[in-house]
């Protein structure tokens, strides 16, 4: 499993990595703390351990975020012993708070704990993609940028997962039709318009109006701004 650190003790982090590694645990953090998620996004990890005192912004800044998007679990790591930090963190949506200084030993059973209350029974995290700078939900049902969510309904969700799934690739009207019908939707030439317009219509208000390009007489493209 992936475990994804948000620490910037180099001490701290390399040793928690060390000994999560002799667990065979895949263990990563980000590059550049001005930018946590984009780095969250790429790892896909199954639990995330979290400082509050960060570069930037703190951990409650990216949890918040990552809330937004997962339910994957989170313990929070901090010198800080006021009480109400750790209610902050627990009232965000932390799964365990652990003070600084701990022993690694510890930090790994609780893990463990953690991991097997939360896929014992096959559940997984929520899964996300990123493209042009928003973040895609594919179990929600939403696309967010910049902290702006936009809910979309059922076939314009799915023709939006094709077409980035497939990202800088033309996608045909008739692939999106058969696609579409095979996965129950009634949807015919006038649908399928209707419906791109309304994508695209709502694309436009987080930023990403000219992310899905009509190829004429070949059929749609979502590409990398």
């Amino acid at each position: 499993m992936r475990i994804f650190i948000v620490e910037d003790d180099t001490a701290i982090y390399y040793s928690l990595k060390e000994r999560l590694e002799q667990w065979d645990f895949q263990v990563s953090g980000p590059d550049n703390f001005q930018d946590v998620m984009k780095a969250f996004i790429e790892n896909q990890p199954h639990l995330v351990i979290l400082d509050i005192q960060l570069p930037a912004y703190d951990g409650f800044h990216w949890c918040r975020e990552i809330r937004a998007v997962s339910k994957v679990p989170i313990i929070f790591l901090s010198s800080r012993d006021h009480p109400m930090d750790m209610v902050m963190a627990m009232n965000m949506g932390a799964d365990d708070y652990i003070q600084k200084p701990f022993h690694t030993d510890v930090v790994l059973a609780k893990i463990q704990a953690i991991l097997r209350r939360t896929y014992a029974y096959g559940e997984e995290m929520a899964d996300i993609v990123e493209w042009n700078g928003a973040v895609i939900d594919l179990k929600r049902g939403m696309i967010r940028k910049e902290g702006q969510e936009v809910e979309l309904t059922k076939n314009e969700f799915y023709i939006l997962t094709i077409l980035v799934e497939s990202k800088d690739e033309i996608i045909s009207r008739d692939d999106l039709i058969t696609k579409l019908w095979d996965d129950e939707r009634f949807v015919n030439d006038n649908t399928l318009t209707v419906n791109v317009t309304r994508l695209r219509q709502k694309l436009a208000g987080i930023g990403l109006e000219d992310a899905i390009v009509t190829k004429k007489g070949m059929g749609y493209m979502a590409v990398t701004l």
